[in-house]
């Protein structure tokens, strides 16, 4: 079928609704047609209009990209900007808003005015939301950094009356969310979401300890609240400090130059929090921790920071009681080669004086 798709001339014949049907079958299926997606999207976004795809088909055309681990950044431009000039989103259903923010924050696709209004209209339909719905929300918001206390707080007793129907995935993508954001729910967050969690136990993936660390973390380090029975934080902090860390050239070049300007810098050293720092140094009798930010620390390929780099730099500033400072990869690069400049910069950066000063 896809070959045939393929090789038609125009897709014009083909409704909104049986394409997105279409990406959403392939999608779902695990087959990757690569040809058959960009033709599709090439579609799409040649169309001098959106209006005659319904919110489902919209949701599930941009669900079925990003599932598909297909890049297609116009695809997904044209989709989120004919959602943010709609005059109402009252029509989109609570799975076509999950979805939609899901697809963009799974792609790694930045379009802050369509999440603006995507989360007030998730917070006027709340009460309509199933728990996955809930999970997938608020977990969308949190990967790409908007910390909308509104949404939230206003989600908080929603994915509280849904605590005994979440997935394993879903309460750990939930307590992720919520701790990235920083926005404490008692209603939610208590003895029997602990114990929930406990009953769940069998059935965790290594994310899922990763990230109940975290919460954990959150909870007693940063709010003093009760955190997760001794047994199970332990088995939780094993898997966090368990990943290896894997070193950057971008990382590599930083750690050569902070030992030219006389600094011993110690690599990926281990915190108390269970994080792992790139490089650690001693200036003026100060512990300073420096990261070396890549690509993959930013929203696509903008400047914003992902809400696993801003949950890091809160835990370990709380937790660790350090300094943390950033090299990002943009203004090191712009450095080049000039290892003097690349000195300079890193000097300035940690306060250091020159040789020459």
């Amino acid at each position: 079928m896809a070959d045939h798709i393929v090789a038609s001339d125009s897709l014009d014949q083909f409704k909104p609704q049986a394409l997105s049907n279409i990406m959403w079958a392939y999608a779902t299926a695990d087959v990757l047609h690569a040809t058959l997606f960009e033709k599709v999207a090439n579609h799409i976004v040649e169309s001098d209009s959106l209006d005659q795809f319904d919110p489902q088909a919209l949701s599930n055309t941009v669900w079925a990209y990003a599932t598909a681990g297909i890049n297609h950044p116009r695809l997904f431009e044209k989709v989120a900007n004919h959602i943010v000039a709609s005059d109402s989103l009252d029509r989109f259903k609570p799975q076509a808003l999950s979805n939609t923010v899901w697809a963009y924050a799974t792609a790694d696709m930045h379009h802050p005015r369509l999440f603006e209004r995507v989360a007030k209209a998730a917070i006027r339909s709340k009460e309509e939301f199933i728990s996955q719905e809930v999970a997938n929300l608020l977990w969308s918001y949190a990967t790409m950094g908007i910390t909308d206390k509104q949404l939230y707080s206003s989600f908080a007793s929603t994915a509280a009356k849904l605590i005994d129907s979440y997935t394993d995935q879903g309460l750990a993508n939930i307590a992720w969310a919520c701790t990235v954001a920083d926005i404490d729910a008692p209603l939610l967050f208590n003895a029997h979401f602990i114990s929930t969690w406990v009953e769940k136990e069998s059935g965790f993936e290594i994310e899922n300890y990763r990230q109940l660390h975290q919460w954990h973390l959150w909870q007693t380090k940063e709010k003093s609240h009760p955190g997760l029975p001794a047994d199970l934080q332990e088995r939780c902090y094993n898997v966090f400090i368990s990943e290896e860390p894997t070193v950057s050239k971008l990382q590599e070049d930083v750690v050569a130059q902070l030992s030219s300007i006389g600094l011993e810098p110690k690599e990926e050293e281990l915190m108390d929090s269970g994080y792992r720092i790139d490089a650690i140094v001693e200036v003026n009798e100060k512990t300073i921790g420096i990261e070396v930010d890549g690509p993959s620390h930013f929203i696509g390929k903008g400047r914003s920071l992902t809400g696993s780099t801003i949950l890091k730099r809160r835990q370990v500033s709380l937790v660790d009681g350090i300094e943390l400072v950033s090299v990002p990869y943009w203004e090191w690069n712009k450095l080049g080669k000039d290892r003097k400049k690349k000195q300079e910069y890193l000097r300035n950066l940690l306060s250091v004086k020159s040789d020459n000063a």
